[in-house]
């Protein structure tokens, strides 16, 4: 029996080799490989932001194909829920087949039902008095009516809500629980109050406090491959917790050049993003000007080189550091990277040696550390841009690393830096200050090289985040055309628009969302004043 199933085996691999491309790079992206999924994360394809512990925005759950049309409102849920909802995370299934969703944001704790975004409960905040529906809708109305600068103060009004935004970073458990990391430095698990309901009321299951000489800002969460819950805070400690909220281990970052840990301004700590975790241990973290790899040994941290530790300078001559969240890069047998963008006006997409430098790797010319793999300007090509800033993770799917443009044209004379992702996100529709530009960028293991594979100047994602489906090789992002938000899906490998939706005016508006093709056939993404869903149904 063993030698017939040895037999069969080889037969196997003789075919896949017969069948795959002659080319080595074609054959390694015919099928791409995804981070080994976490067994402690709720099994679904947005159980935390980024999709999965390795941070990719990508999924082999299928989006849509179509033609390219309007949408009738029949294929549109909304919800209003209040300011601040960018992500909404989903649960495993329940016994009955349904998931939940979990969101947060200005107005509290939502739980919502995954399919029809139907409110199950709510655990209001102290603010949710003041950020109403009413609010909503006549905020809604008078952008559609006029979304240009005139209507700027407007836009900031609303932005402030997002101050008592508690924190955008949350983990769904496999047991179903949120997690979610407060501004005091506190994490809080919810979950259902009668177990298994998935309409049953919130229920909070546990507290935990950081200890006070790690306290501050939490920038984000993810989850180790053996179950503690792994928050950064802004002046660069990691705490690691246990499931149950009861135990935690602690560590500080190393800082090589001894530079100030203070927040420069809010959200703009000495780490201002959240972290990227692979199935043996290593943890990424940027912090103002360097990636750091430090290694979870299942019961401690350690930042010593000979547990695999280390790391590496980046540039930034904005002085901010970079506005990505790591995403891994290269799974398997592959090459094996960490990807940013970096913190130079014209930003670099930036590829780090994972694990070990390859011996007889050399420097990249004009590079800040032999540990750089890859470094290359996303000028948007024909768009040749000299000045491109995001706020957003690469998206990352085989060897493909994708960004896209968020700086705002026509920038008010003058204008400070903060007014730049406001015209971004609030004003992104309008043609007069709608940014254009997506790029997608790749590496070669054959010549050991990285590089642009394509652009499209043509299309615009003013605010959102990208995914990437490669159950049907594309891309999906938020984009706008004619001061429409719309869905856009470009093909993967060549970067042509297959088609696509309009959506709709200002409700509509992703606000710094994903959206994120969800198991039920949808497409999910968070708006400025709620949650929406989008359920293409094609007609024949």
């Amino acid at each position: 029996m063993l030698k017939q199933q040895y037999i069969g085996a080889l037969i196997g691999i003789i075919l896949i080799l017969a069948l795959a491309p002659a080319n080595s790079q074609e054959a390694i992206e015919a099928v791409p490989l995804t981070a080994p999924r976490n067994p402690y994360v709720a099994d679904s394809t947005q159980p935390m932001p980024h999709g999965d512990s390795a941070q990719q925005d990508a999924t082999y759950v299928k989006g849509p194909m179509d033609h390219s049309r309007e949408l009738r409102d029949e294929e549109k849920i909304y919800q209003h829920l209040g300011p601040g909802y960018i992500g909404g995370f989903t649960t495993s299934p329940y016994t009955d087949g349904s998931r939940v969703l979990w969101t947060n944001g200005v107005n509290g704790i939502y739980k919502l039902n995954a399919e029809t975004l139907e409110v199950y409960d709510h655990i209001p905040s102290r603010t949710a008095v003041h950020w109403t529906k009413d609010r909503a809708e006549d905020s809604i109305e008078a952008l559609d009516d006029d979304n240009s600068t005139a209507n700027l103060q407007l836009a900031g009004e609303n932005a402030k809500s997002l101050k008592d935004v508690s924190a955008i970073y949350v983990v769904v458990g496999r047991n179903n629980w949120l997690y979610v990391a407060d501004k005091d430095g506190s994490i809080t698990a919810y979950g259902d109050r009668k177990e298994g309901d998935p309409s049953s009321p919130i229920e909070i299951k546990a507290r935990f406090q950081v200890p006070a000489k790690a306290a501050g800002a939490t920038l984000g969460m993810n989850m180790t491959y053996d179950g503690w819950v792994v928050i950064p805070t802004e002046e660069g400690w990691i705490v690691a917790v246990s499931m149950d909220l009861k135990e935690h281990r602690l560590i500080r970052l190393a800082n090589p050049t001894g530079e100030s840990t203070e927040a420069q301004r809010v959200g703009y700590g000495w780490v201002r993003n959240s972290i990227a975790v692979d199935k043996d241990g290593g943890i990424y973290v940027a912090s103002r000007n360097h990636m750091h790899k430090i290694i979870w040994k299942g019961e401690s941290f350690s930042t010593n080189e000979a547990d695999g530790a280390w790391v590496a300078p980046y540039f930034n001559n904005t002085g901010v550091g970079t506005g990505a969240t790591p995403s891994l890069m290269g799974f398997g047998d592959e090459d094996k990277f960490v990807v940013i963008t970096d913190g130079n006006e014209l930003m670099n997409v930036v590829l780090f040696w994972r694990n070990e430098i390859p011996e007889d790797w050399e420097q990249i010319p004009g590079s800040p550390s032999r540990r750089i793999a890859g470094m290359v300007s996303a000028t948007m090509g024909a768009l040749d841009l000299k000045a491109v800033q995001t706020e957003q993770s690469v998206v990352v799917a085989g060897y493909g690393a994708f960004v896209v443009n968020n700086t705002p044209n026509n920038i008010p004379e003058g204008a400070p830096r903060k007014m730049h992702g406001l015209l971004a996100a609030a004003l992104g529709s309008n043609p007069m200050h709608q940014p254009f530009g997506v790029q997608k960028f790749e590496w070669n293991p054959v010549k050991r090289a990285f590089g642009p594979a394509w652009t499209n100047t043509d299309v615009s994602s003013p605010n959102g985040v990208p995914y990437v489906s490669l159950g049907t090789n594309h891309v999906y992002f938020i984009g706008a055309r004619s001061n429409k938000w719309t869905l856009e899906a470009l093909n993967w490998d060549t970067g042509r628009s297959t088609f696509h939706y309009v959506i709709g005016g200002q409700r509509w508006n992703s606000q710094y969302s994903t959206p994120v093709p969800d198991e039920a056939g949808g497409i999910m993404y968070g708006t400025t004043w709620g949650r929406a869903r989008i359920l293409p149904k094609r007609r024949n």
